[in-house]
């Protein structure tokens, strides 16, 4: 049979633990999530301002729809650049103190676009070993396309400073995750810059799970860190997370942003996003600009979980942002300590290799500032009775 293969590779995959699942939801993203006739407390969306169903926002995404239409109908450089998407980039650009920006229709569509545009023969690429894997797909496609790429020992500078001293390459190019998807830790954004400044290097930084949240008024891991929207910078920010809607975005200086929207493959043969997502993401930035209290109510909220969880035998990730990672050890462990969260009506992911290292499968805890001290005082006390 032409599938044999495949399902032999299915059952060695379920064999190990590793199976993936699929939840069908049957409410909108939010604090409580419906699923199976079940109503869960949701701990597994990146949401972290509780603004994927914001009214407001689902307004503006029902009225650009209305005033737009469904779709823009071309890429970018061919038809499809609307209204609403350039004056979407202008106002990013103006949020977060850059000079110019690209949206794009997902963060791994704007991460492919970076690194294999820059990066080619003769080139080099150093990038953190615990990057987001579209970062690390990235890099491959620079490898492929004859650049030296080298991984670094997650926030090791004094091993990445060995290596760009080391490094006869033409252009080098930095990557490296804001906040890392997993463990939930800041990388050290300014060692990294004066690295980038020492070196002649581009930093490319994939800021996620940053934007929105960090900094003043969650302009992002870059203002979190006092940093400046430096030419040498390449700033990747989703808008599916904190922002609530989808989409990410591109940050730089002018000339490299249109070196991007003339070279990166992923930019340009893509068709562009919907109109009425722009319109969403506009109010999207406005109720960040504006949101404060959310902020301080999510820091709250993470503070309380650290708290609560001190003293448990599963080791917490040393994590001041929004992403809580405990680590369990072994995928069985972690699966039936998920599923036994699960049944107490709280839903808490089981992550699992290849996403992390091997024997560090863990509970990836998300807190939202759409979470009440309830909330989280009901996951601290399942968890305790779990232990």
């Amino acid at each position: 049979m032409i599938d044999q293969r495949l399902n032999a590779e299915l059952a060695a995959n379920s064999a190990l633990g590793l199976t993936r699942r699929r939840r069908v939801l049957e409410s909108p993203c939010g604090r409580i999530a419906a699923v199976d006739g079940k109503n869960l407390l949701n701990f597994a969306s990146n949401d972290y301002l509780g603004l994927a169903g914001n009214p407001e926002i689902a307004q503006a995404m029902a009225d650009g729809a209305m005033h737009w239409g469904a779709g823009s109908g071309a890429s970018h450089l061919v038809s499809g650049h609307l209204a609403p998407h350039e004056a979407l980039e202008m106002e990013i650009a103006a949020f977060i103190g850059f000079p110019r920006t690209l949206t794009f229709s997902t963060g791994y569509l704007a991460n492919l676009a970076v690194t294999p545009t820059l990066a080619g023969r003769g080139d080099a690429v150093f990038a953190d070993k615990l990057n987001h894997a579209s970062l690390i797909d990235a890099m491959q496609l620079a490898k492929a396309q004859g650049a030296d790429t080298q991984r670094y020992p997650h926030n090791d500078m004094a091993t990445l400073e060995k290596m760009l001293a080391a490094s006869g390459a033409a252009a080098k190019i930095i990557v490296s995750d804001a906040v890392f998807s997993m463990d939930g830790d800041l990388a050290p954004l300014p060692l990294l810059f004066a690295l980038a400044e020492q070196y002649d290097a581009w930093l490319v930084i994939d800021d996620a799970h940053g934007f929105g949240v960090l900094g003043a008024h969650g302009q992002g891991s870059l203002a979190h860190f006092n940093l400046p929207a430096s030419p040498r910078i390449l700033l990747m920010g989703t808008l599916g997370k904190a922002a609530g809607v989808g989409g990410a975005f591109i940050a730089g200086s002018e000339t490299a942003i249109e070196y991007l929207l003339q070279k990166g493959r992923s930019y340009i043969f893509t068709t562009a996003t919907p109109p009425a997502i722009a319109c969403a993401l506009s109010k999207s930035l406005q109720l960040i600009a504006n949101g404060d209290a959310l902020r301080a109510s999510l820091m709250a909220r993470i503070a309380q979980l650290r708290d609560g969880l001190a003293g448990l035998p599963w080791q917490l990730m040393p994590s001041a942002s929004a992403i809580q990672p405990l680590i369990v050890g072994a995928n069985e462990a972690t699966v039936a300590l998920s599923k036994a969260l699960w049944e107490r009506g709280l839903w808490v992911p089981a992550i699992r290799p290849p996403t992390v290292p091997k024997d560090t499968a863990r509970l990836r805890i998300s807190v939202s500032a759409a979470h009440t001290a309830a909330d989280i005082d009901q996951l601290i006390t399942a968890l305790k009775e779990l232990a």
